[in-house]
C-alpha cells in the first residue's frame, strides 16, 4: 500500500513503541584531531564510590559538537560501556552553560551547541560506580579502586580515537599508591599528571590504586621493565615467597622463548588480592588488570587454581593486542565490532595459557593435567548444545549474551571460543607434528605469527586466510577444512587430546582440580554422573541437558531438600548415587520448586565420574613435549 509507513507509524505510537531513530554521528576519520584534550579525574569520594569527571575539549568552529562516550570495550567484545553509571552532566564555554542532547539513535552520543567565538567546552559528570555487586562490578572499595579511563572520558566524534591527543590526571585518596602503563609526567601532593597519549592507548592503559602495594621487578636489569604490581586488602597479603617470585618471573621469560619478541615499551601486571572488589581479567597492550584471593601468594600451594590467569592475560599482548583480527579494530569505541576472529584472540591465549603456567611453575604438570582432563570433559560429555550450535557461532555471544546468566548454559552454550577454540590448537599442533615428524609444532606458529616486529606495539591486524597462510607455511596442508571442520562442525573436541596421545577415563576418585573447584564454590560435581553440580545449600548451579537428571525432571531452578529421606548435603547425595551401583531402586529426590514440594526419582546406578587423563598405549605422547618448559 502508498501510506504503509505512514500507518506503521501511527499504529506503533498508538501501541506505545519507539521507532528507529537515526543516529545523527559523523563518521570518523584518519586525521589528527586540533588540539590536546585534558582530562582530570577525582577519585577521592571513596566513600560514595563516586568519581568526578572534568574535560577540557578544544574546538575549532561553532555549531553543533558531537561527543562520544566509549562503548565497544575492548577485552569485552561487545557494547558493554557502564554508560548507565553516567549522571550530573554539564558542558559549558567562557562561563555559560551550554544546551546538550543525547542523540535520539544513539544513547552513547551527545550533541552540544556551541557558540560563536569559543574555543574550548568544558565538560564535567560523575560516574556512580556500583555499591554492590548487583548493580555491576564493584570498582571502588575503602582499600583501592581501579579506574578504566574508557568510563571516565567523553571523545569529539569524526576522528579515530588515535588521532585524539589527551593530557590525562588524577587525584586519588591521601596516601594511596597507583599503578597504570601510562608514563608520569608530574605530580603534587595526592593528584598525579601523565604525559600526553592519543585515547586509543589511553584506554588501553588503566589504573589500580590502593593503600596496600607491593611493585614487584619480573625482568631484573632488562631494558624493558616488566613489574608485577600488587595490591592488597590487607598488608599481610603482599608477603611473597622466593617460590612465588621464581614462577612469576619465569613466566616472562617462558613467554618471550616462546615468542622471540615483545610488543610494549614497558609492562605492568596490576593485581588485586581482594574478595571486595569486583573480580577482573582483563587484557591490554602494556599492562593487564587482575585479581585473585587474598591467599594467591600467602597459601601458595593451596592457591594454584585460577593461576593461570596473569599467563593467560600476559599473552594477550601478543594475542589480541599486537596481532589482532581485522574485525574487532576499529576507528573508534563507538563502532561494531566482529567477533569471529575470537577463536584464535581467545582460544589460543587459553591453550598458551594453561600450557606457560605449567612451563613457568605457576602450576605443577599434576595441576595442567587434571585442568585438561576438566576440558576434554566438557567436550566429551558436558556441551549437548554442539549438537545445534558451533564454535563459530558462539563468537556472536558477548553481544548475544553479554556474559548474563543463562538457564542452560550447557545446552545453550557460551562464548565457548575460549576452550572449545582451545581444543583445536591442540588439534592444530598434533597435526603440525603428525606432518613434520614431530619436527614442527604449534611453537613454530606462535614465533612465526606472534614473535614478528619486536618491539612495536601499534596494531597488527590479520584474517583467517593469515592464519592459514602462515600454518602452510611451517607445513603444507589443506587447514582450510581442517579448522572450518572443527569451527563450524558439530564435531567432539575433546578429541584433539587423543591426537595429542591421551585419552579421557572416568572413575569415582575427583581430581584436585575437581576439589578445588567445589571448595571455591562451596558445591559438589556430579556433572558427569548424574548431571548437575550442586551448592552446598541445594542450589542447582546448571543441570547437564539430557542427563540422568534433567531427563527425570530436575531442573535448574529447583532446590534439593533431602536425598532418600535424609536431609540433603553433598555427602549425603554423594553416599547415595555410591550406593545406587548396587541397588536397583532409583535416588530420590525431594525438591523445592517456587512453593511446591516433588519427589524427584533418578534410575541411575553408574556411580560417582570425574574426568582423568591417561595415555593412550602405542602412540606419541606429544602432549608431554608441548608442556615442557623451552
Amino acid at each position: 500500500m502508498k501510506n504503509t509507513a505512514v500507518a506503521a507509524a501511527v499504529i506503533s505510537a498508538l501501541m506505545g513503541l519507539a521507532l528507529p531513530a537515526h543516529a545523527d554521528v559523523p563518521a570518523p576519520v584518519d586525521k589528527a584531531y586540533p588540539g590536546t584534550l585534558k582530562l582530570h579525574v577525582d577519585a577521592t569520594d571513596i566513600g560514595h564510590r563516586i568519581f568526578q569527571i572534568n574535560e577540557t575539549i578544544p574546538v575549532s568552529a561553532s555549531g553543533d559538537l558531537t561527543l562520544l562516550y566509549p562503548a565497544w570495550i575492548p577485552g569485552n567484545h561487545s557494547p558493554t560501556g557502564p554508560i548507565d553509571k553516567v549522571a550530573g552532566i554539564e558542558f559549558s564555554a567562557n562561563g555559560k552553560t551550554l544546551t546538550w542532547e543525547r542523540d535520539a539513535g544513539n544513547v552513547y552520543a551527545f550533541h552540544v551547541a556551541v557558540p560563536q567565538g569559543v574555543t574550548e567546552v568544558k565538560a564535567s559528570f560523575k560516574f556512580l560506580s556500583p555499591q554492590n555487586p548487583d548493580q555491576g562490578r564493584v570498582v571502588m572499595t575503602p582499600e583501592m579502586l581501579n579506574l578504566q579511563w574508557n568510563a571516565m572520558a567523553l571523545y569529539p566524534a569524526g576522528h579515530y580515537t588515535r588521532q585524539i591527543q589527551v593530557e590525562p590526571s588524577v587525584t586519588l585518596p591521601k596516601g594511596w599508591h597507583y599503578a597504570t602503563a601510562l608514563e608520569n609526567e608530574s605530580h603534587k601532593g595526592d593528584s598525579y599528571a601523565f604525559k600526553a597519549i592519543d585515547f586509543e592507548n589511553l584506554v588501553d592503559s588503566p589504573m589500580f590504586a590502593g593503600e596496600h602495594y607491593k611493585r614487584i621487578d619480573l625482568n631484573p636489569g632488562a631494558k624493558t621493565p616488566v613489574h608485577l604490581n600488587v595490591f592488597a586488602d590487607n598488608a599481610k597479603d603482599l608477603e611473597v615467597s622466593p617460590e612465588a617470585l621464581k614462577a612469576h618471573r619465569e613466566l616472562v621469560q617462558q613467554m618471550y622463548k616462546l615468542y622471540g619478541a615483545h610488543h610494549y615499551n614497558h609492562y605492568d601486571f596490576l593485581l588485586a588480592l581482594t574478595d571486595k572488589l569486583g573480580g577482573i581479567g582483563l587484557e591490554h597492550h602494556r599492562s593487564s588488570e587482575n585479581s585473585a584471593k587474598e591467599n594467591y601468594f600467602t597459601e601458595w600451594d593451596k592457591s594454584w587454581l585460577g593461576r593461570d590467569l596473569l599467563a593467560h592475560e600476559f599473552n594477550h599482548s601478543w594475542d589480541g593486542k599486537y596481532r589482532r583480527p581485522e574485525k574487532l579494530w576499529t576507528p573508534t569505541y563507538n563502532q561494531v565490532k566482529r567477533d569471529h576472529g575470537l577463536w584464535v584472540y581467545e582460544g589460543q591465549t587459553q591453550f598458551w595459557g594453561y600450557i606457560v603456567a605449567e612451563r613457568s611453575g605457576l602450576w605443577s604438570h599434576d595441576n595442567a593435567m587434571d585442568m585438561l582432563a576438566l576440558l576434554g570433559a566438557t567436550y566429551d560429555k558436558g556441551r549437548p548444545g554442539m549438537q545445534w550450535r558451533n564454535i563459530w557461532d558462539t563468537t556472536n555471544d558477548p553481544t548475544i549474551a553479554q556474559r548474563a546468566p543463562l538457564a542452560y548454559r550447557n545446552y545453550q552454550m557460551s562464548e565457548d571460543y575460549y576452550q572449545g577454540g582451545q581444543l583445536i590448537w591442540y588439534a592444530v599442533d598434533a597435526k603440525l607434528r603428525n606432518l613434520s615428524g614431530n619436527k614442527k609444532s604449534l611453537n613454530d606458529f606462535a614465533k612465526a605469527f606472534f614473535g614478528v616486529h619486536p618491539g612495536a606495539w601499534d596494531i597488527n591486524t590479520y584474517s583467517f586466510e593469515d592464519v592459514v597462510n602462515t600454518l602452510n607455511g611451517i607445513e603444507k596442508f589443506d587447514w582450510t577444512s581442517f579448522l572450518n571442520d572443527r569451527l563450524k562442525g558439530h564435531v567432539n573436541l575433546s578429541k584433539s587430546l587423543n591426537d595429542q596421545g591421551w585419552q579421557l577415563v572416568y572413575n569415582d576418585k575427583p581430581s584436585d582440580a575437581v576439589k578445588g573447584i567445589e571448595g571455591r564454590y562451596k558445591a559438589t560435581d556430579f556433572t558427569y554422573s548424574l548431571g548437575f553440580m550442586v551448592s552446598k545449600e541445594g542450589t542447582m548451579r546448571d543441570v547437564l541437558w539430557d542427563s540422568p537428571a534433567f531427563n527425570a525432571g530436575l531442573a535448574p531452578s529447583m532446590t534439593i531438600v533431602a536425598v532418600n529421606g535424609t536431609q540433603f548435603s553433598g555427602d549425603v547425595l554423594k553416599d547415595a548415587v555410591t550406593a545406587a551401583t548396587k541397588d536397583k531402586a532409583p535416588i530420590e529426590l525431594l525438591v523445592k520448586d517456587f512453593d511446591k514440594y516433588q519427589t524427584i526419582k533418578i534410575d541411575y546406578h553408574g556411580g560417582l565420574k570425574y574426568p582423568h587423563l591417561e595415555r593412550i598405549k602405542g602412540t606419541k605422547d606429544y602432549l608431554s613435549q608441548i608442556l615442557k618448559p623451552l
